[in-house]
């Protein structure tokens, strides 16, 4: 592993370090599994959710955005201000939406 591999071996070296790296994370998440038990699993299935709810929002918002140009131009500056308003809604103007959505 390192520089020596890749000297001798050039890619093929750098492929076997990768693997090698691979191999030991892969290890380091079965043992961190293993003695974390329910907790690591907790936090997998939220990620999953998460990865789920935020796919949807891409898709809507992709829908959205085809919509909104198939209509017309947009106006930057409305629609800045609209956003600007969205966003102080659920009491914060902090980048972020926590309210309800329509």
């Amino acid at each position: 592993m390192g520089w020596g591999r890749m000297l001798l071996l050039g890619n093929l070296g750098q492929q076997l370090d990768i693997e090698d790296q691979r191999r030991e994370l892969q290890e380091l998440r079965s043992r961190m599994r293993s003695e974390s038990g329910g907790a690591v699993r907790d936090i997998e299935l939220r990620l999953d959710i998460l990865e789920r709810q935020s796919d949807e929002m891409k898709l809507y918002l992709a829908a959205l955005v085809r919509y909104l140009a198939a209509k017309g131009p947009i106006d930057l500056r409305e629609f800045a201000k609209l956003v600007d308003e969205v966003d102080a809604e659920d009491g914060a103007a902090d980048g972020r939406y926590q309210g309800k959505l329509p």
